[in-house]
């Protein structure tokens, strides 16, 4: 087996190349997606509390259907969402190897604003979720409750890692923080890629309690954070199958965040942002 990849090798198929290109290409998908989630949330939340109109955000809430679903602090609700604009432009640079080693100061104050946004984000979101009854049903919402208790559990560790100087342990933490603080993010993406590759829902229910949502609520961090450790694991290890096992994972999550990227974009962000346009112009 290990002389079979030690040919592809030499005929130019390297696994590290392949690794390469797929987190390049998760990296750009991501971005995009960030931005375009950041354009959604600034349309959608921002843009009518400017012009005096908030009844448009009312009316394209998230959570539209829930019982009391007006019953929320607004300013709680507000710094919940606001901030996860800066998050979104800002946090994905984090990963940037570039910025990190020609501009330490601003990844350690970058870094410090992300961990800052991420627990408020956190913290804010279980408030939502439990005290407002801002959530479709509760086992739908055990995955993402999960998802916002480990955020501040593993931003403590990155920050301790990094005042410890252990910069190896510092960025496979705040790789995860970053994954966790994205968990609701990747379960937009989830779901709209899993409706396009079925052709409509699958195994979903109105209440996002079906066996598919309760899955992907889990799998929008676990599988991002086991997909993580496997490129991690693949950079310290001269294993050849292990890299090429590794690089198709890579590659297959690479392709499930494109999916996801452009089935969001063209069934949730886009249409919501014409319509508000639409409601305000």
């Amino acid at each position: 087996m290990q002389s079979l990849l030690a040919d592809g090798v030499k005929n130019g198929l390297s696994p590290q190349l392949i690794l390469d290109k797929s987190v390049k290409t998760w990296f750009v998908t991501a971005l995009f997606g960030q931005w375009m989630f950041a354009l959604y949330i600034l349309i959608l939340y921002v843009m009518p509390t400017i012009v005096g109109n908030s009844e448009v955000t009312h009316n394209l809430l998230p959570g539209q259907g829930v019982e009391d679903k007006r019953v929320f602090d607004g300013v709680v609700f507000f710094s919940h969402v606001v901030p996860a604009i800066i998050l979104a432009l800002c946090g994905i640079s984090q990963l940037v190897p570039t910025i990190r080693n020609n501009y330490p100061r601003f990844h350690r104050i970058n870094g410090r604003i992300f961990f800052i946004l991420g627990i408020s984000g956190a913290v804010t979101g279980l408030y939502l979720t439990w005290v407002t009854g801002m959530r479709f049903s509760d086992i739908g919402s055990m995955g993402i409750t999960l998802n916002g208790i480990l955020i501040p559990i593993f931003i403590y560790f990155a920050w301790r890692t990094a005042c410890k100087k252990q910069f190896n342990l510092h960025q496979r933490f705040a790789v995860h923080s970053f994954l966790l603080v994205n968990g609701v993010w990747t379960f937009r993406l989830y779901l709209m890629g899993w409706f396009v590759v079925n052709q409509g829902p699958l195994g979903n229910s109105r209440n996002l309690d079906g066996p598919a949502d309760i899955a992907m609520s889990f799998a929008c961090y676990v599988l991002p954070m086991l997909i993580a450790e496997l490129v991690f694991w693949a950079k310290r290890t001269n294993n050849l199958a292990v890299k090429w096992l590794v690089a198709f994972v890579s590659v297959f999550g690479a392709a499930i965040t494109l999916i996801g990227v452009g089935a969001a974009t063209m069934m949730m962000w886009l249409p919501r942002i014409e319509k508000v346009f639409y409601a305000l112009f």
